[in-house]
């Protein structure tokens, strides 16, 4: 049985923790928020680490981390990671985006009745010993139209809860279908400024990218209404703080809540403070004892699949799969591999030096996974191939880039069955096709080899032969295989013409020889002998 080492740090919830603990695989180490320094020279101990904000996975961090495979995060943001470097590392990154969704939520309908209502006014004024019942006049949410920008799974709770309050719901979101928005009853805005146009009160629930950087600037604010009301809950700096507290001074916006800003915590006389009708939070929208849970428990678990069954689906920065899940891809991605492993092994006994282009054409069934096949294709290219370093589905198409092989993905493509895939390699004036199929709930079989026509299942070592067609020739393969003490598994011969050149894909336990390899070609009618050992198998 295998062994991982886990660093569990910054406070993750027990629950989460305990996700981990029980699993006899692993050795579970949880400690305080540690030093920069002592990370630095603990880190290469671990095949995972899983934290919370307050620990940095820097560039130099990964780098020291030899055996890490997993790095997770207990919340939504990622901004503390270094996700380029993971990538180039193969380093899976998994966070819980889903865990504090109703935390968020609820928070944003908190802090705004907060402004509406002045209620921290309200608070502060009655322990100073004030009664200010009269200058306390507010405002409903009743009736008000509510933009939201980012309609994904926060944004979304946000609009149900808006119905709630019997509010109008306008949203801007380019990422999102308009069935999202029409199953959310949010009317759909075809750019910002339309919806800024229409809002009342604008929340933000987009990630921090660059384009979303500074995304409601002065500009922007200017567009609202004197009687507006902005919130960011979502990450510090989507709405550009300098713009917004002028807007605040200068009377241009009725109200404000920031709860997340583009420096943490807030140092000094910031600009912020002491802004009237700006309600201020320290970031506090996952800060409930349930979200803390949710994240841990979902982080966790997500860390424990990917270390013990390659489960990468939660991973931010494996290949995208659209409308498939994971284990239904799995058949899909091994023959994908193996296909491509077949495909380069056949190329190099060719002479082919090095592979120059790789493509991947899909049927219908596997629309949307073209981008984790085609990374499932060129672990088949690289695998054996690279002299140092990670292989896997996050690292294996930046590699093939950063090699020079162009790489393409075809989906729906005419010829091919519905679960059925094909890989094509080239390089120089030399190009081969191998096709398979992968249902979801049955075996994955290589289907074509070039131009021939084969059924079998690819599972420890494929030997590929090409002979003359002629009779006697699988028993004498079968023979030295037999005297080698190598076992057949499945025997397929196919030919294009009676008498001409045939080809043999034979499915074998164990693995063969160079010697047995020699064996089989010192047979007068094998013209060739290929073997291709699978990864992992």
């Amino acid at each position: 049985m295998s062994t991982y080492r886990l660093l569990v740090t910054d406070g993750v919830d027990p629950e989460g923790v305990a996700v981990l603990t029980a699993t006899p695989e692993f050795i579970v180490d949880e400690v305080a928020t540690l030093p920069p320094a002592e990370l630095l020279a603990r880190i290469g101990e671990y095949d995972a680490i899983v934290g919370r904000s307050a620990t940095k996975v820097s560039a130099e961090l990964l780098r020291k981390a030899v055996k890490l495979r997993v790095v997770g995060r207990a919340g939504v943001g990622v901004d503390n990671v270094d996700l380029d470097v993971a990538t180039e590392l193969g380093i899976a990154v998994i966070n819980a985006p889903a865990g504090n969704t109703v935390a968020v939520a609820e928070l944003v309908f908190g802090t705004l009745i907060g402004v509406l209502r002045q209620i921290p006014r309200a608070t502060t004024g009655l322990h100073d010993g004030k009664w200010e019942r009269a200058k306390l006049m507010g405002h409903e949410l009743k009736a008000k139209t509510l933009g939201i920008v980012g309609v994904g799974r926060i944004g979304g709770e946000v609009a149900r809860r808006a119905h709630a309050f019997d509010m109008r719901v306008v949203g801007y979101d380019p990422y999102v279908g308009d069935d999202r928005f029409g199953a959310l009853k949010v009317t759909r805005m075809a750019t910002l400024d339309e919806l800024l146009a229409e809002a009342d009160i604008v929340t933000v629930h987009v990630p921090l990218t660059d384009e979303t950087l500074g995304m409601i600037g002065r500009r922007e604010l200017a567009r609202l209404a004197p009687s507006a009301v902005v919130a960011n809950l979502a990450r510090g700096g989507i709405i550009d703080e300098t713009a917004l507290v002028a807007a605040l001074r200068e009377g241009k916006l009725a109200g404000a809540v920031v709860d997340a800003f583009t420096s943490e915590p807030l140092q000094g006389e910031h600009a912020l403070r002491g802004v009237p009708n700006l309600l201020l939070t320290p970031h506090i929208g996952a800060n409930t004892h349930e979200a803390q849970r949710n994240v841990a428990v979902d982080v966790c678990q997500s860390v424990r699949e990917a270390l013990l069954h390659h489960e990468l689906s939660r991973s931010l920065n494996v290949a995208a799969v659209s409308g498939k899940s994971w284990p239904e891809l799995q058949s899909a991605i091994t023959i994908a591999q193996r296909a491509a492993s077949v495909a380069r092994s056949l190329l190099a006994d060719r002479g082919l030096k090095a592979v120059t282009r790789l493509a991947v054409r899909t049927g219908s069934e596997l629309a949307g996974s073209g981008p984790a096949l085609l990374s499932a294709a060129v672990v088949g290219v690289l695998e054996g191939v690279m002299a140092e370093g990670r292989l896997n589905l996050i690292n294996a198409r930046s590699l093939a880039e950063a090699r020079g092989i162009q790489l393409s993905i075809t989906e729906n493509a005419p010829g091919l069955p519905a679960h059925g895939l094909e890989v094509v390699l080239g390089g120089a004036m030399n190009e081969l096709a191998v096709a398979g199929s992968a249902p979801p709930e049955g075996t994955p079989r290589l289907t074509r080899i070039g131009g021939f026509h084969v059924d079998i299942n690819p599972k420890q070592t494929l030997l590929v032969l090409t002979n003359h067609d002629v009779p006697g020739v699988i028993g004498r393969v079968g023979t030295v295989l037999g005297d080698a003490k190598v076992n057949i598994a499945e025997y397929h011969q196919a030919r294009l013409a009676q008498g001409g050149e045939a080809l043999a894909a034979v499915s074998v336990d164990g693995s063969i020889t160079e010697e047995v390899r020699q064996a089989l070609l010192a047979t007068p009618e094998v013209l060739s002998a290929t073997i291709v050992r699978f990864r992992g198998a």
